[in-house]
């Protein structure tokens, strides 16, 4: 609830403090005392439009704060935290208005923006009167109210998560067919590819063998002819070896006659005709290796070129085309798999469509039976109110499906017998329209409302036993949440458990100098004790002229309403 409403340089306000408290506070004086300027100043603090024109006269600037106190779970609190502000106290508003028409807001003193500040205050107070757009009229609000009546909340909350699922099937859907579309564009490709790499069947590391075996052929076959000439030379017919044999063989016969002198000449013969045989081997060994098939070379050529034309056509290097292979065989499997999937996907939208529609059917079910008991509720207020005639009706119509079913809901009124039902805002007239919301409020009660309401002089053109109804409800309002009204009929003023009057105050009140003349220079606004509350409720029965009479019919007043 609101507990303090403090007032800075707000045209005729220069400052103001208010204390309140629960149950039914009610504000009264004359014409033009202030009581506009004040709700303007509270709406200021709520979010409305700042106006430049508000500050006042002379002043840097006004000021305008509010300081409420809620349950631990009030959505106001919730939707402050996720603003990451500090709610854990309760929320402390604060509005300041510059002269050029600019205004700062304040959320527990940090800084917020406007739209930030309606979004936290939306659901903390409720403000009523003829012209008010906070009020019921707003058709937005029409079937959170009927669902708050019918205490429909976890049905709701389950068409909700029905309808997030469908549409996110619905996405789902979409971006699988998005997908697959594309897929199905390559498969002709994506088969071909694959056909044609599991035709070259590549492997890991064969380029580079390969490669190492072309060059080694094209080198053989340029030194092939010096192998077989140096191996003629050593082994073949032009060979030493016979010759060197024959000479180590005649010397080893001769070595016993003279050993000094041709051991040491036998065993490099013997060395130099093993390093020959050596170097014969090695050649012969050449000579085999250097020896291919030139269709081999062909072979080797023709592969090295299939493999690299694959590489360029795949822009992936030749050891990657079996890799590439299998990420083309994975997408056609994925090809496969996915309208398989696509497939699984509608069948489950299919069904989330029918747990939608079902759940949505019952919500509505559920909303009409909970209307007609809120149409029947607020038809009992109206005839007190002198809307003998009228009757309240919701009319529920269909839309198009959504988070919250698919019902339209709008509060239709009919004012006299005979006459066409329309929409409450386009069929009400002013007066009318005011009674006709506080029968709702007063039907809804604690349902579907905010900790406080406002109710802006909704007692205008009322008197005697409309006004004496319209105080009965107030009342009964405010036994279940905090009501203020701005009123000028003294049968609501006297049903009040909290009164405060507001006058003007000029110069010469204030004791001031005024250059000879008097000023108005401010608005006060008085906490009335019971003394006080009868000679206001006697002055609102009279006029300016408060008679003995009139204090007496005060009295009777507040003495019947305790």
């Amino acid at each position: 609830m609101l507990v303090q409403l403090s007032i800075r340089d707000i045209v005729l306000i220069d400052k103001l403090d208010l204390s309140l408290d629960l149950g039914l506070t009610v504000l009264t004086g004359e014409t033009g005392a202030g009581k506009s300027i004040l709700l303007d100043a509270f709406a200021l603090t709520l979010g409305a439009r700042g106006d430049g024109s508000l500050v006042r006269h002379g002043a840097p600037h006004g000021e305008v704060t509010a300081v409420f106190e809620l349950a631990a779970d009030h959505p106001a609190l919730a939707a402050a935290k996720a603003q990451d502000i500090d709610a854990a106290d309760g929320l402390i508003l604060r509005r300041v208005q510059l002269p050029d028409g600019r205004t700062r807001a304040f959320v527990n003193d940090q800084r917020v923006t406007s739209q930030t500040l309606r979004a936290i205050t939306r659901e903390l107070v409720e403000i009523h009167g003829q012209h008010d757009d906070r009020a019921l009229v707003n058709e937005a609000m029409h079937r959170q109210l009927i669902d708050a009546y019918g205490a429909l909340s976890p049905d709701v909350a389950q068409v909700r998560a029905a309808h997030a699922r469908l549409r996110g099937l619905h996405v789902e859907i979409r971006g699988e067919e998005a997908r697959l579309e594309k897929a199905r564009a390559e498969g002709d490709f994506l088969r071909h590819a694959f056909a044609e790499l599991t035709s070259l069947a590549p492997e890991a590391g064969e380029e580079e063998a390969l490669a190492a075996r072309r060059t080694g052929m094209m080198q053989a076959e340029k030194v092939a002819g010096d192998l077989r000439d140096a191996f003629e030379a050593v082994a073949g017919d032009g060979s030493p070896l016979a010759d060197l044999s024959a000479v180590l063989r005649r010397l080893e016969r001769r070595q016993a006659q003279a050993p000094e002198l041709i051991a040491p000449a036998t065993k490099a013969l013997d060395d130099a005709l093993t390093a020959l045989d050596l170097a014969g081997q090695a050649l012969e060994q050449a000579l085999r290796d250097a020896a291919f098939d030139p269709r081999e070379l062909e072979l080797v050529e023709e592969r090295l070129f299939a493999l690299r034309g694959a590489a360029r056509k795949y822009s992936v290097p030749a050891d990657a085309l079996s890799q590439q292979a299998e990420a083309f065989a994975a997408a056609l499997a994925d090809l496969d798999a996915g309208e398989a999937k696509l497939k699984r996907l509608r069948l489950e939208a299919e069904a989330a469509e029918a747990d939608y529609s079902a759940k949505a059917a019952s919500l509505s079910i559920a909303r009409k039976a909970a209307a007609a008991g809120l149409d029947a509720a607020v038809t009992a207020e109206l005839a007190p109110l002198k809307l003998e005639g009228a009757k309240f009706t919701t009319h529920i119509g269909t839309e198009a499906a959504g988070p919250d079913g698919v019902d339209r809901v709008e509060f239709w009124v009919q004012t006299n017998p005979g006459t066409r039902p329309g929409p409450l805002m386009k069929i009400a007239s002013g007066g009318e329209l005011a009674r006709f919301m506080l029968a709702l409020k007063v039907a809804l009660a604690d349902r579907g409302s905010a900790p406080t309401l406002v109710f802006d002089e909704i007692d205008t053109g009322a008197g005697g036993a409309v006004a004496d109804a319209i105080g009965q409800r107030l009342a009964r309002l405010a036994a279940r949440v905090q009501v203020l009204s701005v009123t000028h009929a003294p049968q609501v003023a006297a049903r009040a458990s909290a009164h405060f009057r507001i006058v003007k105050v000029s110069a010469k009140d204030m004791n001031k100098s005024s250059a000879g003349k008097e000023r108005t220079v401010a608005t006060r606004v008085h906490s009335l004790d019971d003394s006080a509350r009868r000679e206001e409720i006697a002055r609102m029965l009279a006029g300016a002229t408060i008679t003995d009479e009139a204090r007496a019919a005060a009295k009777r007043l507040l003495e019947g309403e305790r």
